[in-house]
């Protein structure tokens, strides 16, 4: 695994543009991973980190199993501020059996209801989707807030049709139960909306 930090120029147009649309930030951060438009890129996750409004840049970060290629983002001519490309990521070190982590992630929390996906609005049921999400792959939450929740809108593929979904912030401690498939967690993503900012966990080792 990789991951890379960007940080963009909110000033640049093109930045502009994709920070008000993820759909446009997923085809542009793609251009680093395929050689053209018309190549579907392997899968990689990436969020929107939360910023201060007197920093004057956004910071990214972008998760891929392959090895990112940022030239053509350096092309863009000002659109990003820095790179700090492919820092390897070793899932077999860092999520190890009964491990403790701080964790930072941005989802879609749902639930499906008669063959309908619907996003959950109310705090108390998203934090229940993040306990569920965790029996499924392999962690158990030691604390956790709700710091954010608030609605995108985007369009999806080529259809042009307008989305919207549901963006929350979870942030806190976690507890790795099974480590096997929390690494798939982290490997894969949380939830669905990964092609628009969503899914990525984010860890860091808890000293013991």
């Amino acid at each position: 695994m990789f991951l890379s930090r960007l940080e963009l120029d909110p000033g640049h147009p093109r930045a502009r543009r994709d920070l008000g649309d993820p759909y446009e930030m997923h085809r542009t951060l793609a251009r680093a991973f395929a050689p053209d438009p018309d190549t579907p890129p392997p899968r990689f996750l990436w969020r929107l980190e939360p910023t201060p409004v007197t920093q004057p840049s956004a910071v990214l970060l972008i998760q891929a199993e392959t090895a990112a290629n940022w030239g053509p983002i350096e092309s863009l001519g000002g659109y990003a501020r820095e790179i700090r490309g492919n820092k390897p990521l070793d899932l077999s070190h860092l999520v190890r059996p009964d491990g403790r982590y701080r964790f930072r992630l941005r989802a879609n929390p749902t639930v499906t209801r008669d063959g309908k996906r619907h996003g959950l609005d109310r705090e108390e049921e998203q934090l229940t989707w993040l306990s569920r999400q965790g029996e499924k792959w392999g962690f158990a939450l030691r604390g956790c807030v709700r710091s954010a929740s608030e609605r995108i809108q985007s369009r999806q593929g080529t259809t042009g049709r307008r989305i919207t979904l549901r963006a929350v912030l979870f942030e806190g401690a976690l507890e790795a139960t099974d480590a096997d498939r929390m690494r798939a967690a982290v490997q894969n993503g949380l939830g669905h909306g990964k092609a628009w900012g969503l899914g990525l966990l984010s860890l860091a080792r808890i000293a013991t």
